[in-house]
């Protein structure tokens, strides 16, 4: 697979990884077919198993989203702006501190959006619990398994 074809896998990974947190872009299906894709393009041993994970993590994913409460972000007042940060967070989170950074990262960066505006630490806490209890665990969950496999797919390609 050439360096061309590479980059528009990783740049579709990236929108996927994007998609997650905006309304009306399938986010998760986005990186599995990325995925998908690469592994037609290479037909490598590491490439199918990375296709074969990515696809068990999809589905132990939507199963753990189907039993969460359903996604009311924006009607609990979620902004763009707070998802972002979110996104943010939780991808800064998963490079700095590998694979669990990306929890407290998540939550990080919502608190934060929401200290900036509002200015109060109390105001800020309630709203990052308020987010979480209205849908935004079920979107740490999605971005959460997204962020996995787009890392296991860097590793195979940087790693091979």
């Amino acid at each position: 697979m050439g360096v061309w074809d590479l980059l528009l896998v990783g740049l579709v990974i990236l929108f996927g990884l994007c998609g997650v947190l905006l309304p009306a872009v399938p986010g998760s299906l986005l990186v599995w077919a990325a995925v998908m894709w690469w592994a037609l393009k290479d037909p490598q041993p590491v490439a199918w198993w990375i296709l074969v994970g990515a696809t068990v993590l999809m589905l132990v994913s939507q199963g753990v989203r189907w039993a969460l409460p359903p996604r009311r972000l924006r009607a609990s007042g979620a902004t763009q702006r707070m998802l972002a940060y979110a996104g943010a967070g939780s991808t800064l989170g998963f490079v700095l501190l590998p694979v669990i950074g990306a929890i407290p990262g998540f939550l990080a960066g919502i608190y934060l959006a929401e200290r900036l505006r509002l200015g109060r630490h109390a105001e800020a806490v309630a709203t990052v619990r308020t987010a979480m209890r209205s849908g935004g665990s079920s979107v740490l969950v999605e971005l959460f398994t997204c962020q996995l496999i787009a890392a296991a797919w860097v590793g195979a390609v940087f790693g091979a």
